[in-house]
C-alpha cells in the first residue's frame, strides 16, 4: 500500500491521456493479377485498393514525448503468418503528435518504401477516449469520530485509495486536516475520476480516516469502501458510512467533463514556438562531427513542438552578441539575419540559421533575458482569444544580468498564453534560473506574484548519459522540459473561461463496398 505520509500529489500516478486511431488507405498498388489487393494491417480487407479498417489502435498519448509509429501495409495471399511471404504495399513513418497535432486530428500522408513507384496514401485519425475527461467534486463531514488526543479533541484528516487490478491499493488524494474537532467538515475537492476509479465506475475505492499528529505518527480512526457510483448518488442514506462508531456523511458531490488539452488542439490551437540560443563562447564551439549543447537541447525540443504549428516557421533570435558591420550589442537580434522576417522553416532551419549566425556575430555580454521574454509578450498579447499559445525556448548558460527585469517580464507573461522553457547547459550553477523556474517559490516581481507558473528550467548536463547516448538523453531531456505545457495551457484557459472550438466533422470517406475479414 501507498504510504499516508509520501503521497505527491503531482506524481499520483494518473494514467496518461489515451486516444484511439483509426486507418484508412487510398490508392494502394494492385498487386494481385486477376484482383485488387487484398491489404493487411492487423486486419485483412478483401479485394479493395482503398480500405478503411476497422481495427482501432488504442494508444497512451503523451505531449512531452516524441512517440514514433510506422505502418507497414501487405497484400495477403495466403495464411501464412511471414510477412515475407506476402507482397509489401508500402510503409509510412509518423509521430503520435503529427497525427493530434494535424487540423481535426487527421493525418494524410504517402505511402513510401517502394523505389520508383507510388504507393498510395494512408489516413490516420485520432479520438480521445473520453473516460478520463470527467473530474467529480466532493464534500464530506464527519459525526463524533473516536477521540484519539489524550489532552485535547483530534485532528481529523482523510485518505483515499483507489484499488489496483491485483488487489492492491493507491493513494489518490488526501484531505486537509480539520483541526482540534470530533465533528469536521472538511473543504470540497476535485479530483479527476480516472485518478479515484480509472474509469470503472464500480471499483473499491478505501478511504481512511486519521487524527494527524505533529510527528507525523498519525493514529488511525477507522475505514470504510465505497464506489465511484455510491458516491454518485450524492448525499442519501446510501453514502452515510459507519467508521468506528461513528459517521462519516458525504454532503455533496458533482461531477464536470474537463477540457483537456486535445480538445483545444483538435479546436484548431495553433502552437507557436521561439527558440533563442543564448551567449557562451566555448559552449558554442561548432564540432564537425556532433552537435554542440545548443543544438542538441534545440533539437530534442524543438522537433517534438513542430508537430503541433501548423506552418512549421517558427523566429528564431539570438542575444548577447556584437552585430556587423557597426558591432552594435544586441539581446534580441534574428538568427537568419533577416530583420523584417526572423522566421526558419523548421528546427533544421533553426540550426542552420544558428550555426550561421555564429560565423557572422561576434558573441558578447552582458546576458540579458528580459528582451526576448517581452519580445514573445508583445506576439502572446495580440492573440489572447484561445486560437494560439506561445512557447519560448531559452538555451542559455546560465549567466544573467537583468534579473530584476527578467523576473518582472515573466510575471506579465504569467498573464498571457505563453511558456518559457529554459535549458541550461555548461557547469555553472543554476540558482538564478531555479529561482525562474517558480516551482518552489511563486515568482514576484515588486510585491506582484505571477498569475501562474509559466516556467520550466532544466539542467542539460542532468541528461547526458554515461555511455555518450545522446539520443537517450536527448528524448529524456524533451519529456521533462515539456512535460508542464498541457497544464500550463490548461490553466490560461480555465483562468480566462475559453472553451475549446468545436471540432470539425469527422472526415467520411467516399461510400464504396468492401468485405472485412478479421
Amino acid at each position: 500500500m501507498s504510504s499516508v505520509y509520501d503521497f505527491d500529489p503531482i506524481t499520483g500516478n494518473i494514467p496518461a491521456t489515451k486516444v484511439e486511431i483509426t486507418v484508412s488507405c487510398r490508392n494502394l498498388l494492385d498487386k494481385d493479377t486477376f484482383s485488387k489487393s487484398d491489404p493487411c494491417e492487423t486486419e485483412v480487407i478483401d479485394n479493395t485498393l482503398n480500405p478503411d479498417f476497422v481495427r482501432k489502435y488504442i494508444l497512451d498519448y503523451f505531449f512531452e514525448e516524441k512517440q514514433s509509429l510506422r505502418f507497414d501495409l501487405y497484400d495477403v495471399d495466403s495464411k501464412s503468418p511471414d510477412l515475407s511471404k506476402h507482397d509489401f504495399l508500402g510503409q509510412m513513418f509518423c509521430t503520435l503528435g503529427e497525427i493530434v497535432g494535424s487540423p481535426a486530428s487527421r493525418l494524410e500522408k504517402p505511402l513510401g518504401g517502394i523505389p520508383g513507384k507510388k504507393c498510395g496514401t494512408i489516413v490516420l485519425s485520432a479520438e480521445e477516449l473520453s473516460n478520463c475527461r470527467d473530474s467529480a467534486t466532493m464534500q464530506f463531514c464527519a459525526n463524533k469520530l473516536d477521540k484519539k488526543d489524550f489532552f485535547g479533541k483530534s485532528d481529523p484528516f482523510m485518505v483515499f485509495y483507489r484499488s489496483n487490478e491485483d488487489g492492491t491499493f493507491t493513494i489518490c488524494h488526501k484531505t486537509e486536516v480539520v483541526k482540534n474537532t470530533l465533528n469536521p467538515v472538511w473543504q470540497p475537492f476535485t479530483i479527476p475520476v480516472r485518478a479515484l476509479c480509472n474509469g470503472d465506475y464500480d471499483r473499491t475505492i478505501k478511504v481512511e480516516v486519521y487524527d494527524w499528529d505533529r510527528d507525523g505518527s498519525h493514529d488511525f480512526i477507522g475505514d470504510f469502501t465505497t464506489s465511484y457510483r455510491e458516491l454518485a448518488r450524492g448525499q442519501s442514506q446510501f453514502n452515510v458510512y459507519e467508521v468506528s462508531n461513528s459517521r462519516v456523511t458525504l454532503l455533496s458531490f458533482s461531477v464536470e467533463s474537463e477540457f483537456t488539452f486535445l480538445d483545444y488542439i483538435k479546436g484548431g490551437l495553433i502552437v507557436r514556438s521561439t527558440g533563442n540560443p543564448s551567449q557562451s563562447t566555448s559552449l558554442h564551439y561548432m564540432n564537425p562531427y556532433q552537435l554542440n549543447a545548443y543544438a542538441m537541447a534545440l533539437k530534442a525540443v524543438g522537433e517534438i513542438i513542430q508537430d503541433y504549428d501548423s506552418d512549421k516557421m517558427f523566429p528564431a533570435l539570438g542575444f548577447g552578441a556584437k552585430l556587423p558591420p557597426d558591432g552594435r550589442v544586441s539581446h534580441e537580434f534574428p538568427l537568419n539575419g533577416n530583420i523584417e522576417n526572423p522566421y526558419c522553416n523548421g528546427i533544421e532551419g533553426i540550426l542552420e540559421a544558428y550555426h550561421q549566425s555564429l560565423r557572422t556575430v561576434q558573441l558578447y555580454g552582458p546576458t540579458n533575458f528580459a528582451p526576448v521574454v517581452n519580445h514573445v509578450a508583445r506576439y502572446a498579447a495580440a492573440v489572447q482569444d484561445g486560437s494560439q499559445y506561445f512557447v519560448l525556448l531559452i538555451i542559455t548558460d546560465g549567466v544573467i544580468s537583468d534579473m530584476a527585469q527578467t523576473k518582472e517580464a515573466i510575471v506579465n507573461g504569467a498573464k498571457l498564453p505563453m511558456s518559457i522553457i529554459i535549458v541550461g547547459v555548461g557547469q555553472a550553477e543554476f540558482d538564478a534560473m531555479v529561482e525562474l523556474d517558480g516551482d518552489d517559490i511563486r515568482i514576484s516581481s515588486r510585491g506582484k506574484l505571477a498569475e501562474r507558473d509559466i516556467v520550466q528550467f532544466v539542467p542539460f548536463r542532468d541528461y547526458m548519459d554515461r555511455t555518450g547516448n545522446h539520443v537517450l538523453s536527448m528524448a529524456r531531456l524533451a519529456k521533462d522540459v515539456l512535460a508542464e505545457i498541457p497544464d500550463q495551457f490548461i490553466s490560461y484557459m480555465k483562468s480566462r473561461g475559453i472553451k475549446p472550438n468545436p471540432a470539425p466533422p469527422p472526415y467520411t470517406p467516399p461510400g464504396h463496398t468492401h468485405h472485412t475479414q478479421i
